[in-house]
């Protein structure tokens, strides 16, 4: 299956790189570029990207709200939207997440870890720049004490701590014995009980409750 990807970024030498990047993977074609936020959204909505790529600052509409735009869409199926930044910023991390993205990397990362950031975000999965992953989580760990009251089953919460530690469904399933698709049905459900949109979601209130404290 194709990956369908949309570029918004507001200088067009860095669109250009990014496309010829993604677009020399067999399995990722990029379907449009966006020169702010508003033409994102208006193509996106357009195009039906599986995966956007936004720029944290563009004109007119910076690269926050449009990942908000683009995941509140009600009954329709939202793209997932890396955020990609030349700003190493927590601020901004916290920002993309909390609008829903569901990874964030920055620009010097490398082409490698640019196409694994859209097959795990077509996954289900989430990618964050490895440099900033556990400094950024284990920030959350500070807003609260104590771990929460949850409807999560022991089970549950095992997955959640493992999620919150960067582990892949795939890893998840090796280390706890089980098939994908059960990882897969287990992060579904934590995410409805949780009210939560993404596994980046689940990562972030993990820490943030404390449900872990170390790495």
């Amino acid at each position: 299956m194709t990956i369908r990807v949309l570029i918004a970024e507001d200088q067009a030498i860095v669109r250009r790189g990014l496309r010829l990047l993604l677009e020399s993977q067999e399995d990722i074609t990029v379907v449009g570029e966006a020169a702010d936020g508003p033409e994102a959204i208006t193509l996106a909505r357009e195009l039906h990207p599986d995966v956007c790529l936004v720029d944290i600052q563009m004109p007119r509409l910076d690269g926050i709200d449009v990942t908000r735009a683009l995941v509140d869409r009600g009954g329709l199926r939202p793209p997932r939207v890396v955020i990609i930044t030349t700003f190493d910023l927590d601020e901004y991390v916290h920002r993309a997440l909390r609008a829903g993205a569901v990874g964030f990397i920055l620009k010097d990362s490398g082409p490698a870890l640019l196409a694994e950031a859209v097959r795990a975000a077509h996954a289900g999965d989430a990618m964050v720049s490895p440099s900033i992953t556990m400094r950024l989580l284990k920030q959350f760990g500070s807003t609260t004490s104590g771990a929460p009251r949850t409807p999560l089953t022991e089970r549950e919460t095992e997955l959640v701590k493992l999620l919150a530690r960067g582990r892949t469904n795939r890893e998840i399933a090796q280390e706890l014995f089980v098939s994908l698709s059960t990882v897969k049905a287990h992060v579904a459900n934590i995410q409805d009980k949780l009210r939560l949109r993404n596994r980046t979601e689940i990562a972030a209130w993990a820490w943030e409750h404390r449900l872990i404290t170390e790495t």
